[in-house]
This record gives structure tokens, sequence and C-alpha cells, in this order.
């Protein structure tokens, strides 16, 4: 009897031995293992971006009151296009375009700079460009605030005062709040960039630039023909990231002014959502303005990649 039960102990503990391999060999099998490595981004993916981003679509036609959920179709989009709406929009592209331009030329050529030989302490310098990254934004707007303040005795109007110009209302006025906002973006970013460009950079082969020179190519016609076609999927993709966040600025505006700019000078598209979602607790109205904002940013950043040929194959 003993020895049944031992072989049948011994049996059920092959068959599992052998499920166990089963499954073992199945897991690490070229056909799962690339599923088992993006499982952790797309269930990330899933929950923190998809779900909200469909219920943000939902709740944007309802009206959210405490205790009461509301379809009201599409009275909430109605809304928007106010003269608020259209104010923080034009904020948020000039924001944009002027972020997009300062933001990727200024880096390349910086970038070009501490990858050449002319350049000593280089490590020093990136590290100098790169820790404004790392500075609170809340900091960051304080100091601001005080550099560019309204007093004769700040450092900006001592500046322009030294060349002969009369004190600047800087945070009173529609151009020089948003030089702020422009200049407190590069001053926070541009390291980020100019680190994506010197990892660029440390894959163009040394080789196309020595027989540029043996051709007779001068500093420009190099960085023209060699440099930048190597640096245009950086150039592409800082690009991308800039555009999205050039329409997605809220921090810059809200530190300077603390939410309540002057004539809505600061006013952006996602400081209007934190308005009527947030402050005035219009939380389907928030939800409407966060769709159109998507939509925006969906069209311009497809635009821009279709324009620099983004999407064509490589052997096209």
């Amino acid at each position: 009897m003993e020895s049944n039960e031992q072989n049948r102990i011994n049996s059920s503990s092959s068959v599992l031995t052998k499920k166990e391999n089963n499954i073992f060999k199945f897991l690490n099998s070229k056909k799962v293992v690339p599923y088992i490595f993006v499982l952790p981004f797309i269930v990330s993916f899933a929950v923190l971006t998809l779900y909200p981003t469909i219920q943000a679509i939902i709740m944007s036609f309802q009206r959210i009151l405490p205790g009461q959920v509301e379809f009201i179709g599409l009275e909430n989009y109605q809304r928007i296009f106010d003269q608020a709406f259209y104010k923080a929009l034009y904020n948020s592209t000039i924001y944009m375009i002027l972020t997009v331009v300062i933001l990727v030329t200024v880096p390349i050529i910086l970038a070009v700079l501490l990858d050449s030989k002319l350049v000593k302490y280089k490590t020093f310098f990136r590290s100098a460009l790169f820790i404004p990254s790392l500075t609170s934004i809340v900091v960051a707007g304080v100091i601001f605030r005080l550099v560019f303040s309204e007093s004769g005795n700040s450092i900006a109007n001592q500046i322009i005062g030294f060349f002969g110009f009369d004190p600047i209302s800087w945070q009173f006025t529609a151009w020089s709040g948003m030089l702020i906002m422009v200049i407190m973006a590069s001053w926070r970013w541009m390291g980020v960039n100019v680190l994506y460009f010197l990892a660029g950079l440390q894959n163009i082969p040394k080789e196309l630039y020595e027989s540029a020179e043996m051709d007779g190519a001068n500093i420009y016609q190099k960085f023209r023909n060699v440099t930048l076609p190597f640096l245009k999927p950086i150039i592409t993709f800082v690009t991308t990231i800039s555009i999205i966040g050039g329409f997605r600025v809220f921090e810059e505006s809200y530190v300077i002014w603390q939410g309540k700019s002057p004539g809505n000078i600061g006013l952006t598209l996602v400081g209007l959502l934190y308005q009527q979602g947030i402050q005035q607790n219009d939380m389907g109205f928030g939800a409407a303005i966060g769709v159109v904002l998507l939509i925006i940013i969906f069209i311009v950043s497809i635009v821009y990649l279709v324009l620099t040929g983004a999407f064509k194959r490589g052997d096209e």
C-alpha cells in the first residue's frame, strides 16, 4: 500500500514538473517574452493615460455637481468658444512657437560647442545647464518674480536702466509677461534638450567630418551637410515634445501671477481648464476644455510630423 501511494506521489510530482517546464518554456518563448517586457508599459498606459482620457471625454458631455451627474450633450463645448478661450489659445500658441524656436535652435548650437574641442570643462557646463531642470518650479517662480518685479531696483530694470531705458512693469504688460514665461521655460529645459542633442552627436561617425574636411568643407558646411542630417530624428523628437509642452504650459503662468494675471495676459489653455474645472468646480466644462486641448495638440503634432516626413519609411 505504501509503495503504491509513493508511486502515485512520484507520478503526480513528475506530472507537475512537466507542466512547470512547459509553462517555463512557454514564458521564455520568443512569441511571449516581448509581451511580458512591454506589459508594465501597457498596464501603466491603460491605467494612467487611456482610462483617464476616456473618463474625461465622457465627463465633457456631463454637468457634474456634488452628488449629481447629468448628461447635457454638447452644451459644454458650446460654452468653450468665448473671449477667455481665444485669449488662452492665443497665449498658448505664441508661447509654443517661441519656446520651440528657442529650445530647438539654441540647444543644438550649445551641444555642438560642448562636443567640440574648443570648450574646456565640458562636464561642468553640462551640469550647470542641467541643474535648472531639477529646481522646484515654485522656487524658480519666486526668483523670477523678484528679478522681473516692477520695482526700479529689480535686476531686470537695473539691466535695462544701464542702457538708458525706463523701468518696465514686467508682470503687467502682455509682451513682457510672455517674455518672462518664455525665459523661465528656456532656463528650465535648455539643459535637458542639450543632453538630447549631445547624445545624438555621439552617434555621428567622426570619419564623415574627416572626409568633409578633405573635400574642403568649412564649419558651416559640415554642420549643414553632416551634423543636421544625423540629428534629424532628435530634432523631430525635441520639437514634438516642445510643441506638446508649449500647449500644456501652466506652471510658469501660475507661479508668476499666482493664477490671476491682469487682463488674462498670462492665461493659458491649461490655466483656463484649472480655473473652470477646479476653482469654479465645473468639472464637465473643464473636461471639455481638456478634450479640445488634446485635439489641438494632436492635430498640430501630426501636421508637423507629416511636414517633416517622420512617417515615411527609411527606404523611401
